[in-house]
C-alpha cells in the first residue's frame, strides 16, 4: 500500500507554469507506475501522463511538448512540470501509483489538486 500526497495546483494565466508533486509514503523505485490523471467538471478522469518504474513515459496527445513528468526516487516524489498551460488544462490533478500485489496490479489515489488556468 502507499498514501500518495499531491501539491503544487493553484491559479495561473493561460501561457503559465505550475509544477505539481505528489509524495508518496514509501520507497517508489519498485512502484510499477507512477502517472497523473486529471478530471475536468462534467468529464470522465484521463490520464495526463506517467512513469514506470525503468523511466519510460507516455503522454496524453494535447500535453505532449508542454507538460514533463519525473521522478525522485531519492525524495520518494513524482512531479508534473506543466508549462504553456492553457484554459482546458483547468481540472483537478490526480497523482496515480500502480502496485503489484502478487499478480494483482491495484491502483491507489491521492486526494488531489486543482488546477485553474484563467485569466
Amino acid at each position: 500500500q502507499v498514501q500518495l500526497v499531491e501539491s503544487g495546483g493553484g491559479l495561473v494565466q493561460p501561457g503559465g507554469s505550475l509544477r505539481l508533486s505528489c509524495a508518496a509514503s514509501r520507497s517508489i523505485f519498485s512502484i510499477y507506475a507512477m502517472g497523473w490523471y486529471r478530471q475536468a467538471p462534467g468529464k470522465q478522469r484521463e490520464l495526463v501522463a506517467a512513469i514506470s518504474s525503468g523511466d519510460s513515459t507516455r503522454y496524453a496527445d494535447s500535453v505532449k511538448a508542454r507538460f514533463t513528468i519525473s521522478r525522485d526516487n531519492a525524495k520518494n516524489t513524482v512531479y508534473l512540470q506543466m508549462n504553456s498551460l492553457k484554459p482546458e488544462d483547468t481540472a483537478v490533478y490526480y497523482c496515480n501509483a500502480r502496485i503489484y500485489t502478487g499478480l494483482k496490479l491495484d491502483d491507489y489515489w491521492g486526494q488531489g489538486t486543482q488546477v485553474t488556468v484563467s485569466s
